[in-house]
């Protein structure tokens, strides 16, 4: 079993702390304060979050394979090692056209 909450001042590996899960969306907090989250995902291929908004701005950044953002209905491909900034309040979604990891950062906007 997986531990929920990551040790304060030990080394992790961002890869290796969350499984990919068959037909599903897997996703682990790292953190998360009154002014933002950090959240590892693991997507399964076929897998999508549909369109949404969040009060935050959000960080998006692929730690393995590739993934389809929309932002406003405009697709970006954002590969591993890339990231992309999505703005708060702006309809967002994310697809996986292949099995994915991503770090996702929020932090609430002025």
């Amino acid at each position: 079993m997986e531990k929920k909450e990551f040790d304060k001042g030990k080394v992790a590996g961002l890869n290796t702390s969350i499984d990919y899960s068959e037909g599903a969306i897997f996703s682990r907090t790292i953190l998360n304060k009154e002014t933002g989250s950090v959240t590892l995902f693991a997507f399964d291929k076929g897998q999508s979050l549909s369109e949404h908004t969040a009060p935050f701005d959000a960080l998006v950044q692929v730690l393995d394979g590739s993934a389809v953002i929309f932002l406003d209905k405009k697709p970006f491909e954002v590969k591993q090692n890339e990231i992309i900034i999505l703005p708060a309040n702006v309809p967002h979604a994310v697809e996986a056209r292949e099995r994915f990891k991503m770090l996702l950062t929020m932090i609430r906007s002025r």
